[in-house]
């Protein structure tokens, strides 16, 4: 049975992963710094599986990291190990440069020792970099979609430590023939995901009768692609991908994120039964100063992974949200541990 490594497995996308892959009776191995997002709450159904083992360890230890790949010998890795949040990196870009470039940087020397030394099967091996359609930077107005050829164009601390990390993945796959495959996927929504993100956000703070903060005008337009959807591409493309190859991963669903955060109202007040327009939770939403470097448009195009691989997204975004919604909803002990933990503020970050 093959070993699967997953790097930052408990965190929204990744423990996604995990889950996905235990469902198809793999062999998984997670390895997480446990931050303030890794969450192992996410993993809860699996955490008992045989199939599943877990170990806290930063990417950047290189000692722990060799004998985890030395002990389980995975033929697949999945790096998901990364500082994810704009607002933060804005905050704080230290943590962005440490973990997402240096990081990376000490991952893969590490796993290129394991694939040199130990590994039998190096045809076989795959290093798959998790990274976000961001690094390509702003559409603005234009009609055109990012592509696998689009330029890096990078606007936050976030992307830009993200597009640093894609390049160093992709020279040691020019420079030292390592089987490495880059990903760039647009926004994820779904459950168990980091209620610092807009949707999550505006749930709970719905739910607490909290004002419902949107940057700027709200005009901002963003591609949402469901988490599940988006591991399942993941698998397709370590197992099929182009070695060396880069992909987009989208769910077509362009959307502005004022109209995201009033669908998300709507489906409250149809949850919560409230008939009154002005008991509608739609009365929450407040417009905040926005962002420095706050990108406009963010659209991909995944023609390429539909074209060459067959895959394309099965969820269909207001029944996606509206199952996100009540997820949230059915989840309050999850949500509450999650808000204890890290106080979640109707100020948003990043505003500086």
């Amino acid at each position: 049975m093959k070993n699967i490594l997953i790097t930052g497995g408990a965190g929204f996308i990744g423990s996604e992963l995990v889950r996905y892959l235990i469902k198809k009776n793999l062999n998984v191995i997670n390895i997480d710094k446990l931050t303030y997002s890794g969450n192992l709450d996410n993993l809860a159904n699996v955490s008992s599986n045989r199939k599943y083992k877990f170990f806290k360890i930063d990417i950047s230890d290189k000692i722990k990291v060799f004998e985890i790949l030395k002990k389980y010998k995975p033929i697949y890795i999945f790096n998901l190990a990364a500082e994810t949040h704009v607002d933060r990196s804005i905050d704080n870009p230290e943590n962005f440069i440490k973990t997402n470039i240096f990081g990376t940087y000490i991952l893969l020397e590490t796993v290129r020792k394991y694939w040199n030394v130990l590994l039998n099967k190096k045809k076989s091996f795959r290093f798959v970099h998790i990274s976000t359609d961001e690094v390509y930077g702003d559409l603005k107005k234009s009609k055109k979609l990012f592509s696998e050829k689009t330029s890096y164009n990078p606007s936050s601390p976030y992307s830009s430590s993200k597009a640093s990390s894609d390049h160093l993945v992709n020279a040691w796959y020019k420079t030292y023939g390592l089987p490495t495959i880059v990903t760039k996927c647009s926004n994820n929504y779904g459950p168990f995901q980091f209620p610092e993100k807009l949707i999550p956000l505006m749930i709970l703070n719905a739910l607490e009768n909290r004002k419902l903060p949107i940057y700027g005008d709200g005009n901002q337009i963003r591609d949402w692609l469901h988490v599940n959807d988006h591991v399942r591409a993941l698998w397709l493309i370590a197992k099929k991908g182009k070695v060396g190859g880069n992909y987009n991963i989208g769910g077509g669903n362009q959307i502005k994120n004022i109209h995201v955060v009033k669908k998300i109202c709507h489906y409250l007040d149809e949850i919560k039964k409230t008939k009154n327009k002005n008991n509608s939770f739609s009365k929450l939403i407040a417009y905040v100063r926005d962002r420095p470097g706050h990108d406009l448009r963010y659209g991909v195009n995944f023609s390429k992974l539909k074209k060459d691989l067959n895959w394309k997204p099965l969820y269909n975004f207001n029944k996606g949200l509206k199952k996100t919604v009540q997820w949230y909803l059915d989840n309050k002990i999850w949500c509450k541990k999650i808000l204890k933990r890290n106080s979640i503020h109707e100020k948003r970050l990043g505003t500086i």
